[in-house]
């Protein structure tokens, strides 16, 4: 969509910007970029909404540079200083950028910037030295940068950042969601208020409005959308289907199949689940590569997106890690196995296709009882979901197709116990997360056939949970004919001789040594670990003050201090005491010791 050229911004762009640019092929701009552009080179604070995949990247990279070139035309950039800071919530997201800015600079004109990406998963030492190299622009994450402003001995950042030109908070409200409002709090005291500041947002919540006045002056609100009574791109088409709980996993099978070459994400409750279909699909969907993402996963991430990226006819089995500001080339289908935990994820699921005006679709398969959700959708959401129904693909199941997947997938654990462990794991930890829908009212724990749902995920057994009824068991298809569970083992060697041993020593003792108690310890969030020490350590001074106040107005006098001889007073009228009660003196003599008389 055509809405201005780059070459009539006011103020103009720079050459070097406008060079790049062209050369990535960015012919016109975004709606979000001819909004936020102008005025950001103005020195106008900015607050932008927008729809995922707008374009919110290229806005703000675009003026940031021409900022620092404005300011090295002005004065050379110092190398140790940092001028232009980007605040991603994930590390994906902060890489995306890094690599966006990066294009950038590879132009010889600004060449001379320097770049660092600072995230979790290394040493806060390693990003020190980074900075210490030089970081003019620095992309990163809260929880690593307030890290860094709190560290001295290697690096005294907050000195770096004092001449800082521009602050920019991607995803916002998704910092917000993820806990780091104290950290951002943290972070914008460190920096100096003579800045331009961007926030780039897809959603306005309360907590942004409050981020909104504690860290910008003045700002302009920018709120950008392609058509006012939807909240996702118009290429991008939304639908979804209603099954019945042992056929979800069928009708998905089904569906990928009939798409013959194609790029997609499938979106799962848990980390758990991730894991147990990352094994478990590729059995049932020999012709299509599997690829699998969360947020348990630390060092590999970054590869195995990148694998993906550049991998045709595959999927990424992933959970919401994936949801918020990522851009995948050619993702043609979004598919869910059930509604996020927060009505607003659904938006940015499917916003990871139809990126940049290209087509896409999205697929979220319902249970019978979850058909209210696609009207409350449509009202709380703005979100307008099709009927597959009416599309006209006819995907048919059958016994036959039930009976040969189900078989296939108790075989995959038959033969190795760790797939038995993780298909455990992820039935159980797909109960606790829909028991903690935002909208648990429309999807009610209650209503869900779990016996249904475990059934689906080809177990073997059902797991013990006290969520589990009789008439869950009644629904359950165990599969045909008895299993030992006992004799499955692990296909690494190492874990099944400790196996082994602790089902030696239960068959002794009666007790399996991992299910000995143990003492349990509560663990928390390190953001509220953080702020409950604060919060600690402010109600403790708030009680000196109150005390100094006291004794000040003559509230609270000290006691006196107790001389030696009231206390050797003290000590010999006991002693006279006992000498009453042993009857080694009568009453008068304890009388007239005592002057009882006077």
């Amino acid at each position: 969509m055509v809405i201005k050229d780059w070459t009539k911004i006011t103020p103009a762009l720079s050459q070097p910007v406008l060079s790049c640019i062209n050369k990535q092929g960015f012919e016109s701009m975004t709606p979000i970029q001819a909004a936020v552009i102008p005025l950001i080179l103005s020195c106008k604070d900015v607050v932008a909404e927008a729809v995922t995949g707008s374009g919110k990247t290229l806005a703000f990279v675009v003026p940031m540079l021409e900022l620092l070139i404005k300011r090295a035309k002005e004065a050379p950039l110092r190398k140790d200083f940092v001028y232009a800071v980007v605040i991603s919530p994930t590390r994906e997201l902060a890489l995306q950028t890094f690599k966006v800015i990066e294009q950038f600079l590879r132009e010889p004109a600004l060449s001379e910037l320097s770049l660092s990406l600072l995230v979790g998963g290394r040493s806060i030492e390693a990003d020190a030295e980074s900075m210490q190299r030089g970081a003019q622009i620095a992309v990163c994450t809260p929880g690593r940068l307030q890290d860094l402003l709190a560290e001295r001995k290697h690096l005294n950042l907050p000195g770096r950042v004092k001449d800082l030109e521009f602050l920019v908070l991607d995803e916002a409200d998704r910092l917000l969601d993820l806990g780091f409002t104290a950290t951002l709090n943290t972070i914008l005291q460190y920096l100096p208020r003579q800045r331009r500041t961007g926030l780039f947002s897809a959603t306005q919540t309360k907590q942004l409005q409050d981020l909104v006045r504690a860290g910008l002056r003045n700002p302009v609100l920018i709120s950008v959308k392609e058509k006012a009574s939807i909240s996702t791109p118009i290429s991008l088409e939304n639908y979804y289907v209603i099954v019945e709980p042992q056929d979800k996993l069928l009708f998905l099978l089904n569906f990928i199949r009939n798409r013959k070459i194609w790029k997609g994400l499938f979106f799962l409750p848990t980390c758990a689940c991730v894991d147990y279909w990352a094994d478990a699909l590729p059995a049932l969907l020999p012709d299509i590569k599997m690829f699998a993402i969360h947020g348990k996963m630390k060092q590999k991430r970054n590869k195995i997106l990148d694998t993906f990226r550049a991998t045709e006819n595959a999927i990424l089995l992933c959970t919401d890690l994936m949801a918020r500001g990522l851009d995948i080339p050619a993702v043609e289908w979004v598919l869910q196995w059930e509604p996020p935990s927060s009505p607003a994820a659904l938006v940015h699921r499917a916003g990871r296709s139809a990126r940049g005006g290209a087509a896409g679709c999205s697929l979220l398969p319902l249970l019978p009882s979850e058909e209210a959700y696609v009207p409350f959708i449509r009202a709380n959401q703005q979100v307008e979901l099709k009927d597959w129904t009416d599309s006209g693909d006819k995907l048919t199941i059958t016994d036959k197709l039930r009976n040969k997947v189900l078989s296939i997938l108790h075989e995959q654990q038959k033969k190795d116990r760790a797939v038995l462990d993780k298909g455990q794991r992820a039935f159980v930890s797909h109960v606790r997360a829909y028991s903690k829908h935002e909208c648990s009212l429309l999807l009610r724990l209650a209503e869900l056939p779990l016996g249904h749902v475990a059934t689906s995920y080809g177990l073997l057994k059902l797991p013990r949970m006290p969520e589990l009824r009789d008439e869950h068991r009644r629904q359950f298809a165990p599969p045909a004919g008895a299993v030992d569970l006992d004799g499955i083992s692990y296909r690494d060697k190492q874990k099944e001789a400790r196996r082994l041993q602790h089902l030696e020593e239960y068959q002794n003792t009666g007790v399996w040594p991992s299910k000995k108690k143990k003492k349990m310890t509560k663990t928390q969030p390190w953001e509220q670990a953080k702020q409950n020490k604060l919060d600690k350590q402010d109600r403790r001074k708030k009680r000196k003050e109150l005390k100094k106040k006291n004794l000040e107005a003559g509230k609270g006098k000290k006691r006196r201090a107790v001389t030696q001889a009231e206390l050797a007073e003290l000590a010999a009228d006991v002693a006279l005491l006992k000498k009453l009660k042993r009857r080694k003196i009568s009453h008068d003599q304890f009388d007239r010791a005592f002057d009882v008389d006077q």
